[in-house]
């Protein structure tokens, strides 16, 4: 007489929640008994905030260049042209600690010769700082300043605030309320309600960068000071969040 020994393979059934409850293996087991439980429905919207906050502060880009037929009396002539410049900035108001270089050149300049190739025919220096106005009043004082010590380019003014974090806290506080408005909108056309939050993600986007706000070129010296218009920096924040779905009984 032969004996026989029942041995049943349970296989996971794929199922919206993964969990599945699975009989342990036995010699005696007639029958295995597979259980799905099923994710409940669920609403899940993504919103944007934002918040408007006015620049405090500004950057400065100051250039001065200068021509020679050599490089070393273009470095030596930009250094004195610059130095100027960098005295009649701090005069305004503005630490050494806010003025820092940026970029530094010196290179040829070329003609090309009939039948004789491009020749040097001088050099041209470079020399460009960068300067942080923590007094957004005084940033057409500086440009000013720098335009009548020599300077011979303002590459651009940013603007940016120094302290974000209110207007960070604002668009966040808006993105998750218009996340629960807009899902609410979309329960109740469903024919039922909110139940309980199951996920609030905070996605992050792009921190708010100093704002150009114009180039501003040589000037001839006239009285009227250079105007600067502040405007103000959008604050954004995004989230994702998920609801539970309750169907109306």
């Amino acid at each position: 007489m032969h004996r026989f020994v029942r041995r049943f393979v349970v296989g996971l059934v794929p199922v919206a929640a993964g969990l599945v409850s699975i009989p342990a293996d036995s010699a005696d087991a007639q029958s295995a008994v597979v259980q799905a439980v099923q994710q409940p429905p669920y609403i899940a919207a993504t919103a944007v905030g934002d918040s408007r906050i006015v620049p405090d502060r500004a950057l400065v880009s100051v250039a001065v260049e200068s021509h020679a037929e050599s490089a070393a009396k273009a470095g030596a002539e930009n250094a004195a042209m610059q130095t100027r410049v960098i005295e009649a900035v701090k005069a305004t108001g503005v630490a050494a600690a806010q003025i820092r270089t940026a970029g530094y050149n010196v290179f040829p300049e070329y003609a090309q010769s009939s039948g004789k190739g491009p020749r040097v025919t001088g050099y041209r220096a470079q020399n460009t700082v960068q300067v942080e106005v923590r007094e957004i009043a005084n940033v057409g004082k500086v440009i000013d300043a720098a335009l009548g010590a020599g300077a011979t380019n303002i590459g651009g003014v940013n603007m940016f605030a120094s302290n974000i974090e209110p207007a960070r806290n604002e668009a966040l506080q808006k993105a998750v309320a218009k996340a629960r408005s807009e899902a609410e909108v979309v329960a109740t056309a469903a024919g039922g309600s909110l139940g309980t939050l199951v996920e609030l993600t905070i996605d992050p986007i792009n921190t708010p960068q100093p704002m150009m706000r114009g180039m501003v070129g040589m000037t001839s010296g006239a009285a009227m000071p250079t105007p600067i218009e502040t405007g103000e920096i959008v604050v954004q924040a995004m989230v994702r969040a998920r609801w539970q779905f309750t169907p109306a009984r």
